[in-house]
Parts: structure tokens; C-alpha cells; sequence
């Protein structure tokens, strides 16, 4: 009997429309466009600026451009996984309105936070489901509203993030494709370095709190990148190493968009060109779990069967990890 892994069978994306570049920041902060550009690689961000609309719109777009360029009957998947740090509400699952919005009408759902390498884990939450042999089609959502709790008066996190999302569907392999091997880490030493104080059990929600500007997101910028770029090119070089894998045996490297410095660093421990890493943080910025959907989205139509891919990311907590996977289609 063949060995069941879990392989990407389609991908879907979604931005919306209002574009917050680096010259309209500049006349909201002090900051200019040179030093966004060459500190982060950010040109632009798409923002959801329809304030009744939350996480679950951007996820629902998301998914059904998935659902409709791929003919997916929705009633046929079997379970929803919303990779968030931004849920519409809080107690209500974000992941099970979505669901039942895209017709998803016999699948499970549920969110799972792990900051910005939420996507990540739910990768490899994924792939259990399908490998048990119990689940056919797992759906997997990354998708924050960034804009809701970045407070555009604070020059060190409005020029990073963004809104948007990215889907994908696994479902069984049998042919070795899939997700191979993973690396995945977390540290509750960064707890106090990226972070919202309040709205949370330990720090509710108050007039005070509000007034404080508690409810933002609050980062300390250079423990975050340093533990970001050793860590995240500790584990890519782990993963391709555990499995034989130089630079030349790699076609992809799919990293979380966070900051261009810390990309490039992670590909040169690969031994990676620029041309082999997937960059899309110029027109996105930092979406959170949505940035490494959304990289694939960007780049469906360039990737081939059998292609290698190291999946990396890093995020608040902290979390961190790298995924191998073997990708199971070529360009539709």
C-alpha cells in the first residue's frame, strides 16, 4: 500500500483594493520612502478600509477564488482551518462563519493562532488530518486585517503590515508529492517583544486601556529581527540538510514577507539565488499569515510538479519553522 501524504491541489488569493504606499505614509508619520524601502523592502500595502468588514471577508474572497478557478464543490471539503491572528470577534470562530459563508456545509472549522507563522502550522495541521486517512479535502486559510490593530500614528509598525489572504487545498498524494518533512519551533522568551497588551484575560479591555493605545500592536524591532534571521535560516538550512538538499536540488523558497533583510539571509544560508525566493513584500508588506499563501498565489503559474520548496517563517511568540514540500501540479 502506497504511502499517503498531503499534497497543495489548488491555491486562491485575495487583496483588496485600496493601495497604502510609502508616499501616502509619509505625509501620515515621519518617515520617507527611502527609509521604508531600504530597511524593509515595502513599497506598498493593500488596506481593507471598509470598517464593517473584518478578517472573515478577506478569508471568504480568498476562498472562493479558490473554489471557482479550481471547480471545487465546497460541499466536499471536509475541514476549514483559519489561520489568523486577527478573528473577527473574539469566543465566535472566525473560521466557522467562514466556512459556512463558502458553502463548506459538511466541513469542520476552527481558527489557530501562531502570529505570522500561524499558515505555517496549520501546514502541518493539515497534513495530519489528510494522512490519517480519515479526511479527504482540508482546506487552509491565512488571513489577517493587520490594519485593525496598527495604530497609523507609530512610525516603527504602520509602514510594515497589510491586509490580505491566501487559501490552499490539500488533499491526498500517493505519488511521494506533498509535505515531506518539518521543522517547527516556538519560545515563549519573545512574549513581551511582539505583542498587544490589552483586550486579552490578563489585561481586558477599559477606557483606560483604550485611551493607552493598548489595543495596538506594540513590537521591539531589533530583538525581533535578530531572533528572526537567526532562526529562521537556522531551521531552512536544518530541513534541507536532514533531507540531502543543497541549493540546487531547490526551486522555491516560499519565506514569510516580513522584511527583505531577513529574507535574503535565509536564502544565502540555502545558497539560494534571488531568483529561486519568492518576493512579493514590495506590494503586500507584512501580512501575517496570509504571506505565505499569498507568495504561492503569486507564483502558481511558475511552479512545475515535483518542484522543492522550503516554507519558512517567523513569528510573535515566539514561533518559527521550515516545511518541505514536493509540489503536485504544473501551471493549469
Amino acid at each position: 500500500m502506497s504511502t499517503v501524504t498531503a499534497a497543495i491541489t489548488a491555491v486562491g488569493g485575495f487583496v483588496p483594493d485600496y493601495v497604502l504606499t510609502n508616499k501616502i505614509l509619509e505625509t501620515m508619520v515621519d518617515t520617507n520612502d527611502e527609509w521604508i524601502t531600504s530597511r524593509t523592502g515595502i513599497k506598498e500595502r493593500h488596506i481593507l478600509k471598509d470598517s464593517d468588514k473584518g478578517t472573515s471577508y478577506l478569508a471568504i474572497q480568498a476562498a472562493n477564488n479558490l473554489i471557482s478557478k479550481n471547480d471545487i464543490d465546497p460541499a466536499e471539503i471536509d475541514l476549514v482551518i483559519l489561520a489568523t491572528t486577527t478573528p473577527d470577534m473574539p469566543v465566535a470562530s472566525t473560521g466557522v462563519y467562514v466556512a459556512s459563508q463558502i458553502g463548506a456545509i459538511n466541513a469542520f472549522s476552527y481558527d489557530l493562532q501562531a502570529a505570522c507563522s500561524g499558515f505555517l502550522f496549520g501546514m502541518s495541521t493539515a497534513a495530519r488530518y489528510i494522512e490519517s486517512g480519515r479526511y479527504k479535502k482540508v482546506l487552509l486559510i491565512g488571513a489577517d486585517k493587520m490594519s485593525s490593530i496598527i495604530d497609523y500614528t507609530d512610525r516603527t509598525t504602520c509602514i510594515i503590515f497589510g491586509d490580505g489572504a491566501g487559501a490552499v487545498l490539500f488533499e491526498p498524494n500517493t505519488e511521494g508529492l506533498g509535505l515531506i518533512d518539518e521543522i517547527l519551533r516556538s519560545d515563549g522568551a519573545g512574549r513581551q517583544s511582539l505583542k498587544i497588551d490589552a483586550g486579552g484575560s490578563i489585561l481586558p479591555a477599559s477606557k483606560e486601556t483604550v485611551e493607552n493605545k493598548q489595543h495596538y500592536v506594540f513590537q521591539d524591532g531589533k530583538t525581533v529581527f535578530k531572533f528572526a534571521v537567526t532562526n529562521m535560516a537556522d531551521v531552512s538550512e536544518e530541513v534541507m540538510k536532514r533531507n540531502n538538499l543543497s541549493g540546487e536540488d531547490i526551486q522555491w523558497l516560499v519565506p514569510h514577507q516580513a522584511n527583505k533583510r531577513i529574507i535574503d539571509a535565509t536564502s544565502r544560508r540555502m545558497d539560494l539565488p534571488e531568483d529561486k525566493v519568492m518576493i512579493n513584500i514590495h506590494k503586500y508588506g507584512n501580512t501575517t499569515s496570509a504571506t505565505l499563501p499569498m507568495c504561492i498565489w503569486d507564483y502558481e503559474n511558475q511552479l512545475k510538479k515535483g518542484d522543492n520548496l522550503v516554507f519558512a517563517s517567523f513569528g510573535g511568540g515566539f514561533t518559527w519553522g521550515a516545511i518541505y514540500l514536493k509540489w503536485a501540479y504544473d501551471p493549469k
